[in-house]
């Protein structure tokens, strides 16, 4: 395989960007209501829930950093260097294994199917966009 070339500035930046994504995508001006509706959430349970937030987003970007590193490995592997191609293996990832691994935890943890909906929403257009940046910066 040898050695690869990964842009670390792209790989940071399509973090941050996913880690926008994911913030506005729960915010009241999205699917905040939705996601606590379809969850069976209360106030309380988000009070309680919101004592661990800077840990969550800590972990929460570090999962990005990882997840577009791996992407950009790919997309090196591959020799995608145009936008198209990026959006397309983001779509891909998703479609193999975020979208279906999600949909299993989802089924056994006896949630609706709309609380899996609005989680995997998310994640399938910051891979896209992941995708797109990392395809352009190449």
């Amino acid at each position: 395989m040898g050695r690869m070339h990964v842009n670390l500035l792209a790989v940071l930046v399509s973090a941050v960007i996913a880690f926008v994504i994911s913030a506005a995508w729960y915010s009241p001006v999205l699917f905040s209501k939705a996601w606590m509706s379809a969850n069976r959430f209360t106030e309380e349970h988000l009070a309680a829930m919101r004592k661990g937030m800077v840990a969550a987003y800590a972990g929460t970007l570090v999962c990005f950093i990882v997840m577009a590193f791996v992407l950009a490995m790919m997309e090196t592997y591959m020799h995608i260097a145009r936008v198209q191609g990026g959006a397309k293996l983001g779509a891909l990832m998703w479609l193999g294994f975020a979208g279906p691994v999600s949909l299993i935890g989802n089924l056994y943890s006896n949630r609706p199917i709309a609380a899996w909906l609005i989680d995997t929403g998310y994640v399938l257009i910051s891979l896209v966009v992941m995708g797109t940046i990392l395809a352009a910066w190449r």
